[in-house]
Order: C-alpha cells, then structure tokens, then sequence
C-alpha cells in the first residue's frame, strides 16, 4: 500500500517565532478538516514512554489544552505512562494528521499540573466521565468486565446525575514541556518536509530543515 503525497510544501520563512505559536495554526487547520469531515480528533496524540529500565510503551491519548508552556493531558497518577513518567519524565508525542499528509512530533520533559487546574477540568467533564475516573484503576489487572461495570454501577448510585462528584486524588493533568517540536509534511517522491524547531539554552529557538 502505497499513497503519493501531494500537498504544498512548508516555507522556513512563513513558520512562528515559536513551535507553540506554529501548532496552534496547524492545529486550527486541523479542527476545520474535522469539522468538514476530513479527519477525525484532531487533539489524538500518542503518548510515548519509557520506564527505568528503558522499556517504551505508547498509547493514544486526547489533548484537552496547550498554550506557550506546553500540552496537556490527563491521567490515572497510577497508570502505566505516569508511572514511567515518576520515574524517567522524558517522553514523546505524536500527532498523526493522515489525511492532511502531515504529523507534529513533539520531545521534552512531562510535569504534573497544579490540583487547582485539575479540578477546574474535572468539573468540566461528563457526569459518566468523571464517575468513570473513579471505577477504573487504569493499568491493573481486572478479573472481568462485570467487574467494571459493577464499580460504575455502584458509583452511579452514589453519585447520580446532578450530585457533585470529588476529584480523585490519583487523577490529574500530565504537561509535556517540549525542546523539541517538528513539523513534518507529506510531499511528493517521498521528499518531506521536516521543519524542527529546539530549545536553546537561553529559552530562545531555533528552527533547522531536516532531510526526509
């Protein structure tokens, strides 16, 4: 299986000062072929890391914010990934836009956010989402999903729809701080364009064309 990229290139003089700054335009470009049916969650973004041993693992995960200091998103503080991140905070993510020809990849360290700032999106999130926090011990092993479904159920009856439910304390927001975001579209010939963007010492950064 094999497709011919086509897609106009990316100009090093037309890009942000900033990778967060460029990504907020990609990212707009994207919510809009979303919302013309041309991709699917745009904010999907897997999600890689690596325990202390160096064992990687990935999954896909909903970015729900970014601004100048990174991207955020949350977790179980017990799973898998914020397991490896409490012990090796270098993670990776990947941003994988198909049918635009063009992905966003993205290094740097991985931080929790304030409890404040979890609780203000905790609030924000469906009633069954938020119970649904509470039913799963994300990355453990469970005997069936009977089980699951009855830790929901009995969450349901305490909590019904309108009852105010309390913020896990193993529940929160994960930011990615990146030192390095790359812009990477599809062109034709396989000849890409590779855009990357690296932290400097002095907070500045500095944009490099890679080969594809």
């Amino acid at each position: 299986m094999r497709r011919q990229y086509r897609a106009e290139g990316v100009d090093p003089a037309e890009l942000a000062g900033e990778p967060m700054e460029q990504f907020g335009r990609w990212f707009a470009e994207a919510a809009l072929a979303e919302r013309n049916g041309g991709l699917y969650e745009p904010n999907a973004m897997v999600v890689s890391t690596a325990d202390a041993d160096g064992r990687p693992s990935s999954r896909t995960v909903l970015l729900k914010a970014y601004d100048a200091d990174g991207f955020v998103f949350f977790t179980n503080y017990e799973s898998r990934k914020a397991r490896d991140i409490a012990v090796n905070a270098r993670v990776a993510l990947l941003f994988p836009w198909h049918s635009m020809a063009r992905q966003v990849l993205v290094t740097g360290g991985a931080e929790r956010i304030g409890r404040d700032e979890t609780a203000r999106y905790f609030r924000s999130r469906p009633h069954g989402s938020q119970l649904g926090a509470w039913a799963s011990r994300q990355s453990t092993q469970i005997a069936s999903r009977e089980e699951l479904d009855r830790a929901y159920a009995e969450l349901a009856d305490r909590y019904p729809p309108g009852a105010q439910v309390p913020v896990p304390p193993h529940w929160g927001g994960i930011r990615v701080v990146p030192d390095e975001v790359e812009f990477w579209q599809g062109r034709e010939n396989r000849l890409h364009d590779r855009l990357r963007y690296a932290r400097v010492a002095d907070g500045s950064w500095t944009v490099r064309r890679l080969a594809p």
